[in-house]
């Protein structure tokens, strides 16, 4: 779609997320024969993953960045459209939504919220590069295998940081905690952290990229080695409509609240994916997204345009 100030016809479905769950709840919607525009403002999660291992169809692993590329070729082999930016101001608009992105009017019959999360990463050098050589993984669900009998150091000072640490002792025995902000732990944390046999790094200086990974440097002038280290830092939902008139609830997080259908608390929005809470996996982002499309089918049905005769009958569940 080129850049104008209107969209030439309103569509059954805007998705808003360009990342895996809101490319396959178009793939599903464009086989539903329902006209979908995907908006992308091309910073998704997925896109700094640099192998896939879990990912299901993909047993050499699979790129982030590619597996979107093939997704959003395969939503464009049905018919959705795409537009690059944010969408911003989302508002309702008679029985459906309108929203801006640039200097595009969008208008829709329902909507899909699919905006993810970002992650916070710690201030430490060379961040791109190694989160591309994966000595700097923000998901241990999903690398933590790789980690096996690794030198692996969690960046955190919660009890958050501690489980995840406790979780990757699955794959190796030297599993440290270092305090992030680096400063002194709580005497819980200490003792938490002993019981559970983690080794717990209050003594940092500064950490250093090198060629093998993260080196801490301690007080006492020593250096700890890591081969890899996963921040535990938590992560800001990106479920902001932008100052619309739509209000849905959420979690204490941020996370948008969905039924069993993955519609929000405002009739005709739905969601999927990272900013809904759930374990945070492409795999399950995928399976809400088709159940997410479904029920958007499945509504539109049930809700004809004026002037238009309905469809009888739903699918699924």
């Amino acid at each position: 779609m080129g850049d104008m100030s209107t969209a030439p016809e309103d569509v059954d479905c805007l998705v808003v997320g360009g990342g895996p769950a809101g490319l396959l709840a178009a793939v599903y919607l464009g086989r539903f024969r329902r006209r979908v525009l995907v908006a992308d403002a091309g910073d998704g999660r997925a896109l700094r993953i640099p192998c896939l291992n879990n990912c299901p169809g993909f047993p050499e692993g699979i790129s982030g960045r590619a597996l979107v590329d093939r997704l959003r070729r395969q939503a464009a082999r049905y018919g959705a459209d795409f537009i690059d930016g944010r969408v911003s101001a989302i508002i309702r608009d008679g029985s459906g939504f309108a929203a801006t992105c640039g200097t595009v009017r969008l208008r829709a019959r329902r909507l899909l919220l699919a905006t993810g999360v970002r992650d916070t990463l710690p201030d430490l050098p060379e961040i791109d590069e190694n989160i591309a050589r994966r000595t700097l993984c923000v998901c241990p669900v999903c690398d933590g295998y790789e980690a096996t009998g690794k030198r692996i150091g969690v960046m955190g000072r919660d009890d958050h940081a501690l489980r995840e640490a406790i979780f990757l002792r699955t794959y190796s025995q030297r599993v440290s905690l270092l305090p992030w902000p680096p400063g002194e732990c709580t005497a819980k944390l200490r003792a938490d952290a002993a019981k559970a046999d983690i080794t717990l790094c209050e003594d940092i200086v500064r950490i250093l990229s090198d060629d093998e990974g993260y080196v801490a440097l301690l007080r006492d002038g020593s250096r700890a080695a890591f081969d890899v280290i996963y921040p535990a830092l938590g992560y800001v939902v990106r479920g902001d409509l932008g100052g619309g008139d739509i209000d849905m609830r959420r979690d204490d997080l941020g996370h948008v609240r969905v039924d069993a259908h993955q519609q929000t608390s405002v009739p005709g929005i739905y969601a999927a994916g990272d900013v809904v809470h759930s374990l945070n996996q492409i795999a399950v982002a995928l399976g809400q997204a088709v159940t997410a499309a479904t029920a958007i089918h499945n509504d539109l049905r049930a809700t004809p345009q004026a002037g238009k005769s309905g469809d009888e009958g739903i699918i699924g569940g």
